[in-house]
């Protein structure tokens, strides 16, 4: 017996649980009654109430009980559709009352579709969507995919009504030749979520709260008859519900059908967990084949694209044949009136995002290469990304980490598979396929024969909640730092493709131009160790020099600088960042200390050269001329640190400024100064570290939702399958007030426990060490080497290079974000 308290099962909650949570128990609201009544606050079903209090003393603890799926008595046969199992559901009587388009079929019911194949295999087994099945067969324009794991509600929500404000913009634009008031018809947006057990129960009960999914009508296998006689067991790999919904659900839960259009709405339920790429190869390779859109937008949930930014990308795609893929500006979510940005994490990231926004996606859009689309927010030329004759091409390569296993005693596709398939144990391939969206981008530009370039589109934004806590930061930068580098390593080893492709030779040089510019700060990366603890070390000599620090001052920093180095390979080396929250949090304030102490040497270094300067040339200061300018700058250390910085955080005031951007300089710059330590030692220290970890935490899904016979008549030629089935008038109804009640309800927070049996995983592999180690010694070797320098030498010389690189590289962005303004001004893209 289920362990639901003093509540009867009558009022169990039919959605399954998130790992870690607990069962909330939910009365049922009156039936027949859509939306359910609230007696309290306007009148909307789904009204937030005060938060719920918890007594902890009487709550029970433990592992939450199983879901059980609802069994049903009702038995009925379905006809088999080419052969496979799909049957048409019709929606709740409530739910089709409140709707304003009743009568087509696909406002109705909703198709469910058990998909017992591999994605690549979905139109080979006779599998379709109701697109290619309408007459005429509608051509679908945008394809939207929202890719998820155990997102919540709000998340969910966040993102699903952004792309519902977008599709009604798009149906809007009555003078365009695509769009206008039937546009919704091109538009299909798709679901996918990464394993049905680990699915949150309130994301469910919002996808049945707008009609899209319905609990009760999926089976986790069936049975068929071979032709030999014998009995064929499919399981079920995939979930596939299809509706054409006329409601949406905003993130305060407020439900919403004024100013809505209708929505295809594809939602793919995963059986097993299998990563992300596996969900994009649904999209591209199963449900991509059958609609062949023209431009795909990817999206994850949590991310709320801007109202009309999914309009501009496709625009750009629209606009310019040449263009494969596009990304837009990626906000990071400051809160109401900017009240994330007190928190010091949260302001570094959104400086980073901003500066990146400002400098780098511009530079290399102007190039052409793009080094990175994010998968958060982009989109694709379905064309584009398709494999040449040979079977070698853009996803092709996108999918050569995920490449499937194949069918037991399929020699021949076993053969093919071998030679694609990819060393699980090679850690250089499994880390570059962490950022695979990075090789997608590079094979796009490279594709032989083709001149496809990549976009960046201002006008399209997303926002999206990064991450605000310690140690979510340092295991989210070590699947991006670590992909980065790998692939920026597999690009510049493959750098001749360039050669290959059918750019011009003009594009060609441009392109390459970059490639010398990612080869110069990859080395930038892999020094950036030594070259960080050179400049605290160089500007705290300069400062003793000046009589301003004692020498012990910067012995003890010195000291304590190492040691915290040490302390960060100790914990990289095996401890996970949140068990060692406060370890990390110490270091961060010591490491911004440390930094405090070089900004005050720079500034002190400054104010003294001035001072310097100015005494010395008295006689040829006369004003604001040339002649004082040159008296000024006369000294070479104090011309490089000057200069330099001036340049650098210059550049980043006037860029800001002429792309109208300009807060982030004063809400969060300053934070991240303080914590460019912190991103240059611990992360890059953590992510290193751990170069052997490319997992992403799959698991493997249990419990099974019932299973079906294959029938045959006597006198019929047609097959069927029995299953047991909901009854329309009675347990399909009941079934979607349950989910409507859901959300009514606020999340509880349950305090989460961690389990007595982690596993430990200890691959600690021979790559792993030597990387580390390489990485490590010459880091050293090359801090030795400089100190053992003449310390002119070290001033005039490697100061000098260091602080022009910077202030060369930052110039050579800026000079890239002033030619992508030009190009927006004068051409309106």
């Amino acid at each position: 017996m289920s362990n639901y308290g003093n509540y009867s099962e009558q009022y169990r909650n039919p959605y399954p649980l998130a790992p870690g949570t607990y069962e909330q128990p939910i009365p049922h609201p009156p039936q027949n009654s859509y939306p359910p009544p609230n007696p309290s606050g306007p009148s909307t079903f789904l009204d937030i109430e005060p938060e719920t209090v918890i007594d902890e003393k009487k709550f029970h603890y433990g592992q939450p009980p199983a879901y059980q799926p609802r069994r049903y008595k009702t038995k009925k046969r379905v006809k088999l559709h080419r052969g496979n199992y799909v049957t048409e559901c019709p929606v709740p009587t409530n739910f089709r009352q409140s709707i304003p388009r009743k009568d087509e079929k696909e406002f109705a019911y909703m198709r469910y579709t058990a998909c017992t194949c591999k994605p690549d295999e979905f139109e080979k087994k006779g599998y379709t969507l109701r697109q290619s099945e309408f007459d005429p067969p509608r051509s679908t324009e945008l394809f939207i995919v929202l890719t998820m794991f155990n997102e919540n509600e709000l998340d969910f929500a966040r993102t699903f009504h952004g792309v519902v404000k977008n599709i009604t913009h798009l149906c809007s634009r009555d003078r365009s030749r695509v769009w206008g008031k039937d546009g919704w018809k091109k538009v299909v947006v798709c679901i996918v979520s990464d394993g049905r057990e680990f699915i949150d129960r309130r994301t469910l009960a919002y996808l049945a709260a707008i009609g899209v999914y319905q609990d009760g009508v999926a089976k986790s296998n069936y049975e068929v008859m071979r032709s030999d006689g014998t009995v064929e067991n499919r399981k079920v790999t995939a979930h596939i519900y299809e509706y054409t919904t006329q409601v949406s659900i905003n993130s305060n839960m407020e439900f919403e059908k004024e100013n809505i259009v209708p929505i295809q709405v594809l939602f793919c339920l995963k059986e097993e967990n299998a990563k992300k790429i596996n969900s994009h190869r649904w999209f591209f390779n199963a449900f991509g084949k059958i609609l062949k859109p023209n431009v795909c937008v990817l999206l994850d949930v949590g991310t709320k694209p801007g109202s009309m930014s999914i309009y501009h990308l496709w625009k750009a795609f629209d606009i310019n044949s040449n263009i494969a893929g596009a990304c837009g500006e990626i906000i990071a979510m400051k809160g109401t009136a900017g009240v994330n940005l007190l928190n010091p994490i949260v302001a570094a990231q959104n400086f980073e995002y901003k500066m990146s926004n400002i400098l780098d996606k511009p530079l290399e859009s102007v190039m052409g290469y793009i080094t990175v689309l994010p998968g958060a927010f982009s989109a694709y030329r379905y064309t584009a990304l398709q494999n040449n004759d040979d079977g070698k091409g853009p996803l092709n390569s996108y999918f050569l980490c995920e490449v499937e296993e194949d069918e037991e005693g399929d020699e021949e596709n076993s053969e093919k598979s071998e030679k694609k398939k990819v060393d699980k144990d090679d850690l250089f391939t499994a880390n570059m396929y962490l950022a695979e969206d990075r090789i997608l981008c590079f094979e796009l530009v490279t594709k032989r024969n083709n001149a496809f370039v990549l976009h960046y589109v201002k006008s399209a934004y997303a926002e999206t909640d990064v991450p605000d806590d310690v140690a979510g930061l340092i295991k989210q930068r070590r699947r991006w730092l670590n992909g980065s580098y790998f692939a920026s390593l597999y690009a510049l080893r493959h750098s001749l493709a360039i050669w290959r492709s059918g750019h011009s030779p003009i594009r060609k040089f441009v392109l390459f131009v970059e490639m010398l510019y990612q080869l110069y700060n990859l080395l930038f990366t892999w020094f950036g160790l030594a070259n960080f603890y050179l400049t605290f070390y160089i500007l705290g000599v300069s400062l003793t020099s000046l009589g301003v620090s004692p020498d012990a001052l910067l012995q003890v920093l010195s000291i304590i600088y190492i040691i915290l180095i040490i302390v960060q390979v100790i914990l990289a080396m095996g401890n996970k960042p949140q068990s060692s929250k406060w370890a990390y949090i110490i270091s961060i304030i010591f490491f911004a200390l440390i930094m405090l102490y070089m900004l005050f040497a720079a500034g002190w270094i400054t104010y003294k050269g001035v001072a310097l300067q100015l005494d010395s040339h008295k006689d040829q200061i006369t004003g604001a001329n040339v002649s004082t300018a040159n008296a000024l700058l006369g000294d070479q250390y104090f011309r490089n640190i000057v200069l330099s910085v001036i340049c650098t955080y210059g550049l980043y005031f006037v860029s800001s400024f002429l792309f109208l951007e300009p807060w982030h300089m004063f809400t969060s710059m300053i934070q991240y100064l303080f914590l460019i330590p912190f991103y240059v030692n611990v992360l890059t220290i953590y992510a290193f570290c751990n170069v052997h970890d490319v997992t992403w935490g799959t698991r493997e899904a249990k419990s099974a939702l019932g299973s079906g016979k294959v029938v045959q008549e006597d006198n019929s030629s047609s097959l069927e399958v029995e299953v047991e089935a909901p009854v329309e008038e009675t347990d399909i109804n009941e079934t979607f007030d349950e989910a409507v009640n859901v959300l009514k309800h606020p999340r509880i927070k349950y305090p989460t426990f961690r389990s007595s049996k982690e596993k430990k995983e200890d691959k600690v592999r021979a790559f792993r060490t030597r990387f580390v180690l390489a990485w490590l010694i010459t880091n050293v070797a090359f801090v030795f080497g400089i100190q053992r320098l003449p310390q002119e030498t070290i001033n005039n010389t490697y100061v000098a290079f260091i602080l022009w690189s910077v202030a060369g590289l930052a110039a050579f962005r800026f000079f890239g974000s002033c030619i992508f303004l030009l190009f927006r001004l004068f051409t309106g893209n």
